[in-house]
């Protein structure tokens, strides 16, 4: 049963009421085990479920009344019942997967919710975009809400999309079924400047009685903070320290710490909870950025919720940050993330609250996933052929197209450097001496270079920079058309030859990401559907994930998951320095800086 198809707690109600009273027979009842009840922060031995048209009927210690002929009664043997796991904050193509094979891939883990935000496909295809996103959530046997996507471009004058959102694009698509509201307000400078479409975003986000999503990079907490929150944002993911979540709750917004392929920013937050004694339901767990390898082979929100509580989190009160919280921050408390009568019967089954194994996850009621394999169907929606031809480079390029020239005379000069930063999404805005030769800059050392290859609208263009951080050594290059937002093409290498044919064979193949050493082809990840995601199954884009992922290593990479660093390098939102198909872009000041500082010799 499709969410679009699903009947509301008003249709089903009269069902619900005699399976309660014990005048109609439940469709299932689970009975035996341990209730972990996160409306209370209570665990309930001995209490017992019975469920009818997919939503919770009876919850409470005996529901052999609602047992009857066809009733199926499943024995907890003792095992904790907790609400299916929600993920709040979320982008589905950066598991490289499809809604369908996204929703096949974490359901084996608990997760029976996930509010994402599409605002990767939205650079690429605009609102058709999200449409067809949105469509291929609602025929999943779990629940998947989309955030109409907020900022494409994410800041406006610093680089090009390929497509736009404007203010009348979010007004439809808040009409739309699955739209819970709007996607990270990325444009945060737009926001406190009174930018006139942004504020009308979110105007149509609130008359339609849903909520807006935040995104508040800055590490300035002061006016501009105040000012951003007063327009409208409900909730923040950006946080990476415990006075950053302390600052966001303290204002009304939901603190959302992330756990994601990349980004670890649960232990330095959640201390506001576990150790300031903040109150735990203004914070909720999130992953914000999780890539194929990490859902096959490391988990979901059960990953997030096990990490928590490693952190020091009490287990129950790390559950309400994964459930009743966030279904609470969307206005769905009545709908999910609670086991209580009307609700819909997302449930897992777990022998323990610590180590969280998903043994048993029922999502409406339906057994979808057992000893961690899928029992139910994820199907699939139509992807067209313009959501598959979306790699336009205008030309074959050349190591020419990657060749940084130097001012006249210069024998050595200083230029600015992207520095990357282990496990987290800002970036350091260094400087470096860099040789010349031959009237060319060149890297070397810890430097090496970087392009931003334009891909939407076939220009040829290429704008060449330095990036630091990811410890490459010989003649290598790794190039992706994911890259955060834009998603133009981002190639990193040492070898202009290299950097290449990197381009030019995700032209071929429509987009992707593609590893080369020593002139071969070391790995390749197909993403054909707008360059971003796969609609193969999860393990198979995994392989070729953890094949990538080798080859990064083989040349000479040691970062933890680097290709998420490296998807993040023209992501003109978050400090201190990115690329763009302008220029190179300077995020503390939100305005186009120079490669070249000046001659250093």
């Amino acid at each position: 049963m499709s969410q679009s198809t699903f009947k509301s707690w008003a249709e089903t109600a009269p069902k619900l009421v005699a399976v309660a009273a014990g005048r109609a027979p439940a469709d299932l009842v689970i009975r035996g085990g341990r209730l972990v009840n996160v409306q209370s922060r209570e665990i309930l031995d001995g209490w017992q479920v019975a469920v009818s048209e997919g939503r919770f009927a009876y919850v409470g210690p005996d529901a052999s009344h609602c047992i009857g002929e066809g009733t199926k009664v499943v024995e907890a043997d003792g095992r904790f019942l907790i609400p299916g796991l929600l993920d709040g904050h979320m982008h589905v193509e950066s598991g490289m997967l499809t809604p369908a094979e996204f929703a096949a891939a974490v359901i084996p883990h608990g997760t029976t919710t996930i509010f994402h935000d599409p605002h990767e496909i939205a650079n690429v295809l605009g609102l058709a975009g999200v449409k067809m996103m949105h469509d291929e959530s609602l025929l999943q046997p779990i629940n998947m809400f989309t955030q109409m996507p907020s900022c494409a471009p994410s800041a406006p004058g610093l680089e090009t999309t390929g497509f736009e959102i404007s203010a009348e694009d979010v007004t439809e698509a808040m009409s739309w079924p699955g739209i819970i509201g709007l996607g990270e307000m990325m444009n945060y400078p737009g926001v406190i400047n009174g930018d006139p479409q942004m504020l009308a975003e979110m105007a149509a986000t609130m008359a339609a009685g849903k909520t807006v999503g935040g995104h508040y990079a800055s590490p300035d907490r002061g006016i501009p903070f105040h000012a951003y929150v007063a327009g409208g944002a409900a909730d923040d993911h950006e946080g990476t320290a415990e006075s950053d979540a302390i600052a966001r709750v303290r204002q009304g917004m939901r603190s959302m710490m992330r756990l994601g392929s990349a980004w670890y920013d649960v232990e330095s937050q959640i201390t506001a909870v576990t150790q300031k004694g903040l109150d735990p339901r203004n914070f909720i767990l999130c992953t914000d950025d999780c890539h194929s390898g990490t859902l096959v082979n490391d988990g979901h929100m059960n990953r997030v919720v096990r990490h928590a509580i490693a952190c020091g989190c009490d287990p129950v009160i790390a559950l309400q940050m994964a459930t009743i919280n966030t279904a609470s921050h969307f206005g769905l408390e009545r709908e999910l993330g609670s086991i209580a009568p009307g609700r819909r019967a997302d449930v897992i089954l777990t022998s323990s609250l610590t180590d969280l194994p998903i043994e048993d996850v029922y999502a409406r009621g339906v057994l979808v996933a057992q000893g961690g394999k899928l029992l139910a169907e994820c199907p699939h929606y139509d992807w067209p052929q313009s959501a598959r031809e979306t790699v336009r480079l205008g030309k074959v390029l050349e190591a020419a197209d990657f060749a940084i020239p130097a001012p006249a005379g210069a024998n050595a000069v200083k230029a600015r450097v992207i520095g990357v930063v282990e496990n987290q999404a800002p970036t350091k805005a260094l400087t470096a001496e860099l040789p010349v030769s031959g009237g060319l800059v060149e890297a070397e050392g810890e430097v090496c270079q970087i392009a931003l290859v334009e891909r939407h609208r076939a220009t040829g263009k290429v704008v060449n920079g330095f990036v630091s951080g990811f410890g490459y050594t010989g003649d290598m290059a790794i190039a992706s058309t994911v890259a955060h937002d834009s998603h133009h093409m981002i190639v990193v290498g040492t070898s202009r030859e290299m950097m290449a044919k990197a381009a030019n064979r995700l032209g071929e193949v429509g987009g992707g990401v593609t590893v080369w050493k020593d002139g071969k082809e070391l790995a390749l990840v197909e993403l054909p559907i707008a360059g971003l995601m796969s609609d193969s199954p999860a393990v198979d884009v995994a392989a070729k994930a953890a094949a990538m992922v080798e080859a990064m290593a083989a040349c000479g990479c040691t970062l933890n998951n680097a290709y998420m660093q490296h998807s993040l390098l023209a992501l003109v939102v978050i400090p201190e320095l990115r690329i763009s198909d302008l220029g190179l872009v300077d995020v503390i000041r939100f305005e186009m800086t120079d490669l070249i500082m000046e001659n250093a010799q």
